[in-house]
């Protein structure tokens, strides 16, 4: 389920509460901390963000104000973006290759991590079946990108995304977790 993701500020070492239950599941805020500590002491980050709605540049902003260094995008098809500053072009001086050079960020598509159940009224439910099973050999390409790195897609809302399996995933292999809003 996706109970177990926490956000953290990184300004600071205090574990924000989520929507999804993560202080009631761990005992509080000082189980947070303790959960944190258990999970790599919090070395490992990684941001994930929507472009949904977003101006290009705003959301080019929104990326370097928290540092990330690398955009890992998992939609299935970054090169059907619905606008052209977030489509993956065929050259890097287009598309969101462009935007992010401008700001010295790194573009990893990760078409293995898309949602391929987007048209199934499940495919929450499918898409965790489907990281249960396979999850180490889809995020395997992940190694050795800069980090912190942020997970992208489309859709803006985290609880509507698939992004939040996928961060689900990961924090229960040593990442700390912050959806940018």
């Amino acid at each position: 389920m996706f109970n177990d993701i926490v956000q953290v500020n990184l300004s600071g070492s205090e574990a924000a509460k989520t929507d999804w239950g993560y202080a009631s599941r761990f005992g509080g805020e000082a189980a947070q901390d303790s959960a944190i500590e258990a999970a790599g002491g919090g070395d490992m980050k990684l941001f994930t963000i929507g472009y949904g709605g977003r101006r290009p540049e705003d959301f080019a902003t929104l990326l370097s104000q928290h540092g990330v260094q690398a955009i890992v995008d998992v939609r299935l098809r970054p090169d059907r973006a619905s606008m052209g500053a977030y489509v993956r072009a065929t050259s890097a001086d287009k598309g969101i290759q462009r935007l992010l050079a401008s700001r010295g960020i790194e573009y990893a598509p990760r078409p293995e991590l898309g949602n391929l159940f987007l048209e199934c009224d499940d495919w929450q439910q499918r898409y965790r079946d489907l990281l249960q099973q396979s999850g180490q050999l889809l995020t395997g390409r992940l190694s050795g990108i800069r980090e912190p790195f942020c997970l992208l897609c489309a859709e803006r809302d985290v609880t509507m995304c698939h992004r939040l399996a996928i961060a689900d995933f990961l924090f229960r292999r040593g990442y700390v977790i912050e959806h940018i809003a």
